[in-house]
């Protein structure tokens, strides 16, 4: 399969992903200011998602430049974490309906593991399909660290969301600043591999 088919797939999924989000905030039928303050919960849940799938899929299109062909284990390991990512607008919309309760902050933190860990199968199917790259390994494997991290914080965030909800919304914004800009080893490497 020619890897830009995969990602224009993977572009329109995470697309159709932020717009179901956005349709989830309704317009309250009153015109007092109140009214628009009581979407808060609801408005900032889908920020935070929003900069998540922004997070994916700027972090996705980063780890694709690496990919020199497509085989059946990235193919269906890609659609693994789209599966995960797919589901973020429900679990964003109970969250923002039910103003950050503990049920649902503890959900969320449980998907974004799921993600979290369906992006590091994403990157080690990629590895095990260019194990000669060693340049490309070792810039993998720092974001493999970074991965870990991530990690061990969605999952010390599902226990902290029963005692203090917003403390795990923090690490969630935590994590997301941590992986707001793509790793640069990856460009290095390829940079190099190109010369």
């Amino acid at each position: 399969m020619n890897k830009n088919r995969l990602e224009a797939f993977s572009d329109g999924v995470l697309a159709i992903i932020i717009t179901i989000m956005v349709l989830e905030i309704k317009a309250p039928a009153s015109t007092d200011w109140s009214a628009l303050f009581q979407l808060w919960p609801i408005f900032i849940s889908y920020l935070l998602s929003f900069l998540y799938v922004g997070i994916y899929w700027g972090n996705h299109h980063h780890l694709f430049h690496t990919v020199r062909k497509v085989d059946a284990g990235i193919m269906w390991t890609n659609l693994h974490l789209l599966f995960w990512l797919s589901l973020i607008p429900v679990a964003t919309a109970w969250m923002g309906k039910n103003n950050f309760s503990a049920n649902t902050v503890a959900t969320y933190a449980v998907l974004l593991e799921l993600c979290g860990l369906s992006y590091y199968f994403l990157q080690q199917c990629i590895l095990k399909s260019h194990i000669h790259d060693q340049k490309l390994q070792k810039a993998l494997h720092k974001s493999k660290i970074k991965g870990v991290f991530s990690q061990i914080a969605y999952v010390v965030s599902i226990p902290l969301a029963y005692v203090m909800p917003l403390l795990s919304c923090l690490i969630f914004i935590g994590v997301a600043i941590a992986w707001i800009i793509p790793d640069k080893g990856i460009e290095r490497a390829l940079s190099q591999t190109e010369e």
